[in-house]
């Protein structure tokens, strides 16, 4: 009996072992994963365009600044302040 068991033993290593890589070469293949690339968007003009913000060529900015005491929980702070407005003219 032991013979016999050893004999089934070994038939099932030797038919086992090419049906068990037969079995892991059936297994689906996964398709690779897709990655989609898209362009960055072209880089910010340095330059403002012409509208509400920059009225065109011929003016400048106009700029007054200042230090205001601001009260605040800590106490009273000394901030800076500026106000800009476009006037026609070269700088």
């Amino acid at each position: 009996m032991r013979a016999v068991f050893l004999a089934a033993v070994a038939v099932i290593g030797v038919v086992g072992g090419p049906l068990t890589a037969l079995a892991q070469s059936d297994t689906p293949r996964r398709s690779p994963p897709r990655i989609i690339i898209t362009p960055r968007p072209p880089a910010a003009d340095p330059y403002p365009k012409p509208g509400a913000a920059f009225p065109g060529p011929g003016y400048v900015r106009s700029c007054v600044a200042w230090l205001e005491p601001e009260a605040r929980p800590s106490g009273t702070v000394i901030v800076p302040r500026q106000s800009c407005h476009w006037v026609r003219g070269r700088a």
